[in-house]
């Protein structure tokens, strides 16, 4: 093994721990014996036990110097669904498509409002409907319509307004929040699935693609977790959103997640962590599994990962976060296809379908806990409107002192 691989393989498995329940304790670092032979998983000795899960799947064998270049996607996909066409991720899907020369069918609220946030509504390779995702028939209907085989879920209950508080947007979901089974997620999401279930299956180089993409969100399981897995892993479960979890929209999320996975087709759930249009695009991704990612991302780079998993047969049926880190000077460009990182993540199905391992989901959070931005990287310190510039100059955010944020002033309650 060359000390570079070696180096590789250690960073990538710092600080798994040794007793049985995972998160009952502090973090403690172990001294780690990595067994490595070509083309073989990792073993990772815990204390005196390897555990079955390695950090990373292995990867497709492959010679970079003479595979492929990937194929044209509109060559892989005929029409791609878009839920959320006109929203804030949504825009920047069904322009990426159509600049790859995939048809469209924009799934929309509102076709006024498609004709001017949409670049070309006049496209031909680009079909508006008019559809009420919380209708089951009426999805159904549009994806008969328009002989889709692929789509891409990027809905929510919020409202677009770029302008709008988050706790507006809260307040635009609350009367389906606190009634999961009515909102879009419950209901769109597997009216998409159960329309294209009967389509045939969607294939490269003799392995599946997803027929479906879920934009989600990082952070939907972290309300569930046990107060002892909530403590030692506070730098992710201690952020704004997930300890106030207004409303219930991380529960609605994930259940949708979980709903998806039983559906029947073939799916992709990518869950990004803070959107922020302030922070640049184009910039290279930083897969996780097992919901501890914190960081940022830009929409557009969100939009492009969710368009490149259509043709990214080692994305299907598995759930992962990302954010990106910025382009220092050149160092960090985006990676020209994604295939190799996401083939390294695991499928949901591993571990009885409980997904990562307690050993690794620890280890993961440790080594993404040092990507945070800001200087302090303390994202359990943020109060609700906080930045992470703010936090390192002692500011307060919009709303005020964590756990004495004044939410009334942003509209929290809720309209009746």
């Amino acid at each position: 093994m060359t000390i570079k691989r070696y180096a590789t393989l250690a960073a990538a498995s710092l600080a798994c721990i040794s007793s049985t329940n995972a998160f009952s304790g502090p973090p403690s670092l172990l001294t780690f014996l990595v067994q490595s032979t070509s083309h073989k998983t990792t073993n990772t000795l815990v204390g005196n036990s390897p555990y079955s899960t390695s950090l990373f799947s292995t990867p497709p064998e492959r010679n970079d110097d003479t595979s492929p270049p990937p194929p044209p996607l509109s060559t892989v996909v005929s029409r791609v669904a878009v839920a959320g066409a006109t929203g804030r991720t949504g825009k920047f899907v069904v322009q990426s498509l159509l600049s790859q020369k995939v048809p469209v069918l924009a799934l929309v609220r509102d076709p006024s409002k498609a004709s001017t946030v949409l670049d070309d509504p006049t496209d031909e390779l680009l079909t508006i409907r008019k559809t009420d995702l919380g209708s089951r028939n009426d999805v159904l209907a549009a994806l008969d319509e328009n002989q889709c085989d692929a789509a891409i879920w990027c809905a929510t209950g919020f409202s677009d307004a770029p302008d709008q508080s988050i706790w507006t947007k809260l307040q635009a979901l609350f009367g389906l929040a606190v009634t999961p089974k009515g909102t879009i997620d419950a209901v769109g999401l597997p009216a998409l699935a159960e329309g294209l279930k009967s389509t045939p299956k969607r294939v490269l180089d003799g392995k599946s693609l997803p027929k479906i993409v879920m934009l989600s969100s990082a952070g939907v399981t972290r309300p569930s977790w046990s107060e002892g897995k909530k403590l030692a892993l506070e730098g992710c479960a201690g952020i704004p959103i997930v300890r106030l979890n207004p409303f219930g929209i991380l529960d609605v999320k994930r259940e949708s997640e979980e709903t998806l996975r039983t559906c029947g087709v073939d799916y992709t759930i990518f869950r990004p962590c803070g959107l922020n249009d302030s922070w640049p695009s184009n910039q290279r991704p930083i897969f996780s599994q097992g919901d501890i990612a914190v960081g940022r991302i830009n929409r557009k780079d969100v939009a492009q990962i969710l368009v490149s998993i259509l043709s990214a047969p080692d994305a299907t049926g598995k759930t992962f976060e990302a954010i990106t880190i910025a382009n220092s000077d050149g160092y960090y460009p985006p990676a020209s296809s994604l295939n190799t990182a996401l083939g390294r993540l695991e499928s949901d199905s591993i571990n009885g379908g409980k997904g990562p391992s307690e050993e690794v989901v620890r280890a993961t959070y440790a080594l993404m806990q040092q990507l945070l931005p800001g200087e302090k990287q303390s994202a359990n310190e943020l109060a609700m409107g906080q930045t992470y510039e703010q936090l390192d100059k002692g500011e307060e955010g919009r709303l005020g002192k964590k756990g004495e944020e004044k939410v009334e002033q942003a509209g929290l309650a809720p309209s009746s």
